[in-house]
C-alpha cells in the first residue's frame, strides 16, 4: 500500500518572505513526484489544510518562513512531537480564544486536525528564517536562494518515505 504524503505551503504572499512555502510548493508542483505525494500551495488557509489532513495522509511536510534567530535564508527541518505540539497549541488556545482562519500556523493547523477527530502519524516542518516579513511581494535574496534548498530537503524526505514503504512492504 503507498503511504500518503502531503506537502503543504504555507504564508502569505503579501507578506515578504512569508511566501516560503508557497514558492517552494508552487516550484516543486511541476515536478515529477514520487506515488501518492500531493502538493498544494495553501497559502493562508490552514482551515483548508487541516481538512485536507483529514483524508488520511501518512506524512505531512510543512513549508514555511520559521524565524528562529539564525541568519535569513536558513532552511531548518524541524520535527515537532504532535503530543506536545497539540498540548501547548490548546494552552495557547485558551488564552486566544478566536480561531483566525487566515493567520493558522501549523501547531494551530496540527490541534485544529485534532479537534476534528483526524490525526497524522508524521509531521515534519521545512522552514526557512525570513529577511522581512513586511507589506510588500517577493522573496528577499537570502530567501529566495534557500528555495532550491528547500526542494532538495523535500525530495529527499519524500525518498525516504517512499523508502521506508517499500521496506514496510517487503517485510509483510
Amino acid at each position: 500500500m503507498t503511504r500518503k504524503t502531503l506537502v503543504a505551503g504555507c504564508g502569505n504572499i503579501f507578506l515578504g518572505d512569508d511566501a516560503f512555502g508557497v514558492e517552494v510548493a508552487q516550484r516543486l508542483a511541476t515536478e515529477d513526484l514520487p506515488e501518492g505525494v500531493k502538493v498544494t500551495d495553501f497559502g493562508i488557509r490552514g482551515v483548508h489544510l487541516a481538512y485536507e489532513l483529514l483524508d488520511g495522509y501518512d506524512t505531512a511536510i510543512l513549508v514555511d518562513a520559521t524565524p528562529r534567530g539564525e541568519p535569513p535564508g536558513t532552511v531548518y527541518l524541524i520535527e515537532p512531537e504532535l503530543g506536545e505540539e497539540i498540548r501547548a497549541a490548546r494552552a495557547r488556545e485558551a488564552e486566544a480564544p478566536l480561531l483566525d482562519a487566515h493567520g493558522m500556523a501549523p501547531h494551530e493547523v496540527l490541534d485544529l486536525l485534532s479537534s476534528l477527530g483526524g490525526s497524522v502519524d508524521q509531521v515534519l516542518v521545512v522552514g526557512c528564517e525570513p529577511a522581512e516579513v513586511c507589506e510588500r511581494m517577493g522573496l528577499s535574496e537570502p530567501v529566495m536562494a534557500a528555495v532550491p534548498q528547500a526542494i532538495a530537503l523535500i525530495r529527499e524526505l519524500l525518498e525516504k518515505v517512499s523508502l521506508d514503504d517499500d521496506a514496510g512492504l517487503k517485510g509483510e
